[in-house]
C-alpha cells in the first residue's frame, strides 16, 4: 500500500456504503446513522406538528378571512430571515389565487419601502417568536399609515401578537432538528397556515379553474384555457373574397396570404363559403379546369365556423375532426358576420398542444 493511502472503513448509511477515513472515525466526525431513519423522523415530527396544528384551528382564521376580504388594499407579508423566505413562497401563493398580494422585506420597509403601504391595506407579519426586531419594529410605523395587522406566530404572549389585530397560531412544541434550533417544524407549521390562508380566500372568493388559468397564461392550464379571440387574424389580416371572383383571381390572392384559404363573404361580411388550396386541387381533378368560374361556383357552402369566445381547444377538435386546417370566426350574437380567421398555425404556435 501506498505511504500515502490512507487506511478506510466502509459503514452503512442508510441503503449505501461510504468509505471514511479510519482516523476520522475515531475522531467521530463521521458518526455512524441511518439516514432513511432520520429523514423518516423528520417526516413524522413536522407532520405530526401540522395535525396539533390543525386541531388548534380557531375563530382566528375566520376573523383574518373576513379582515382581507372587506379590505380594498392588498395583502402585504413581510418577515426576515427563514419566514420572509416562507412569506415571500405565501405572497406568490395568495397572488396566483385571486388575492393581490407582495413581499415586503421589513429591513426595507424602515428605510423607504414604507411608501408601498396605504391604509387600505393589511399586512401579514411572521415571526416565529414574535421578538424578531426587525418586524416589531415596523408595527408603530404600520399603525401610523392606518393599515391592518395580521401575526402569524409561533408565540401568543409575544409582543408582535400583542400589538396586532388578529393572530394565527402557528405554535410547534419542538423543531424536527435533533438540536431543536435549527427551523424546521415551525416553518412548515408557517407554511401549512400560510397555504390554508391562501386556499380559504380562494374559496371564498369563488376562485375557479379559469380564474387560476388567467393567472398563469404560460403554463399549461392557463393555455388550455386560451379562446379563439386570443389567437384570431382579424380586418386585413382575414383572406377575404367575394363571390363573384373568378377562380383566377381567387388563386392570385390566395398566392399573396399565408393561409392556403380564402373566407367568401357577401358586401356586410356574411359568411358565405370558404375555398382552400385542397379544393382547389379537388377541383382541378374533377373538372376541365377553367379559371374564369366564379367562386361562389367551386367554394365550400355552409363551411365548419367558430365564435370568439369558444376555447382555442374546441377549435382544434374540430379541425381534427374534420380534417381541416383553418376556420372563419363569426360573431357571438348568432349572426354570421366573419370577425376573424383562425389556422391551425396559430394555435401551433400558442403551444396549445
Amino acid at each position: 500500500m501506498s505511504k500515502n493511502t490512507e487506511k478506510t472503513e466502509n459503514i452503512s448509511v442508510g441503503h449505501t456504503d461510504a468509505t471514511v477515513p479510519e482516523e476520522r472515525l475515531k475522531e467521530g466526525q463521521y458518526p455512524v446513522v441511518n439516514v432513511i431513519d432520520s429523514a423518516r423522523r423528520v417526516l413524522e415530527a413536522e407532520g405530526a406538528a401540522l395535525y396539533k396544528l390543525a386541531s388548534r384551528l380557531d375563530e382566528s382564521m375566520t376573523t383574518a378571512i373576513d379582515l382581507i376580504l372587506t379590505s380594498r388594499g392588498r395583502l402585504i407579508v413581510s418577515g426576515m430571515g427563514k419566514s420572509g423566505l416562507v412569506g415571500r413562497k405565501i405572497s406568490s401563493t395568495l397572488s396566483s389565487t385571486g388575492t393581490p398580494s407582495f413581499f415586503l422585506h421589513p429591513g426595507e420597509a424602515l428605510h423607504g419601502d414604507l411608501g408601498m403601504v396605504t391604509d387600505m391595506d393589511v399586512v401579514l407579519l411572521l415571526s416565529n417568536s414574535g421578538e424578531t426586531e426587525e418586524v416589531v419594529r415596523l408595527i408603530p410605523f404600520l399603525r401610523r399609515l392606518g393599515a391592518r395587522i395580521i401575526a402569524l406566530t409561533g408565540a401568543a404572549d409575544s409582543n408582535l401578537a400583542k400589538m396586532s389585530d388578529v393572530v394565527l397560531d402557528a405554535w410547534v412544541d419542538r423543531e424536527a432538528c435533533p438540536l431543536n434550533l435549527a427551523p424546521t417544524s415551525s416553518t412548515t407549521a408557517a407554511m401549512a397556515v400560510g397555504d390554508a390562508l391562501a386556499v380559504a380566500l380562494l374559496e371564498a372568493r369563488g376562485f375557479r379553474e379559469k380564474d387560476f388559468a388567467r393567472l398563469h397564461p404560460s403554463g399549461s392550464l392557463g393555455r388550455r384555457f386560451i379562446k379563439v379571440r386570443d389567437l384570431m387574424h382579424v380586418e386585413d389580416a382575414i383572406p377575404f373574397a367575394s363571390p363573384e371572383m373568378t377562380l383566377k383571381e381567387g388563386i392570385i390572392r390566395m398566392s399573396k396570404g399565408s393561409f392556403g384559404a380564402l373566407v367568401i363573404v357577401d358586401k356586410l361580411r356574411h359568411l358565405l363559403g370558404v375555398f382552400t388550396d385542397g379544393d382547389l386541387r379537388r377541383y382541378f381533378e374533377q373538372s376541365d379546369g377553367s379559371l374564369s368560374v366564379s367562386l361562389s361556383s367551386v367554394m365550400i357552402q355552409s363551411p365548419k365556423r367558430i365564435t370568439p369566445e369558444r376555447l382555442a381547444m374546441e377549435a382544434l377538435k374540430i379541425m381534427e375532426g374534420k380534417a381541416i386546417t383553418s376556420l372563419p370566426v363569426v360573431c357571438d350574437s348568432g349572426g354570421e358576420r366573419v370577425e376573424g380567421f383562425l389556422h391551425l398555425h396559430d394555435i401551433l404556435r400558442s403551444r396549445l398542444v
